[in-house]
């Protein structure tokens, strides 16, 4: 098991690229995006039902693809991987973007609120 850490902790930026790549593709792969879209429809964009429906969705998308990298195939081997591409971000602009595009693929697009004196201040309760 030591090895399959070390050689995971081991991918160098021009392979998190190519990793990250092969994830994205992974998710438009037919059978995939439907059992994406057969979660994000049993989320109803519910916050918590995206935690629920899609994130472990979206995780075995991920796993089925970064196994192949010497990660375990399991939610701490995604962890590790999304710490690898995370400590790359802000050297390199295009694991940045790739990054990116990857978290779009399963999570909401978040609406904060507006801050400052423009706003108001206040925040009505729902």
């Amino acid at each position: 098991m030591a090895t399959a850490s070390a050689q995971a902790a081991a991918l160098s930026a021009e392979q998190a690229k190519v990793v990250l790549a092969e994830v994205i593709q992974a998710f438009s792969a037919p059978e995939n995006a439907v059992r994406m879209d057969e979660a994000r429809d049993n989320a109803c964009n519910d916050m918590g039902k995206m935690l629920q429906f899609v994130l472990p969705v979206a995780t075995q998308i991920q796993q089925e693809v970064i196994k192949a990298y010497g990660f375990s195939c399991d939610g701490e081997g995604v962890l590790k991987f999304a710490r690898l591409v995370k400590s790359y971000e802000a050297q390199d602009p295009e694991i940045a973007s790739l990054s990116g595009k990857l978290k779009a693929l399963f999570l909401p697009p978040m609406t904060l609120p507006p801050h400052g004196p423009a706003s108001g201040g206040s925040v009505a309760a729902s």
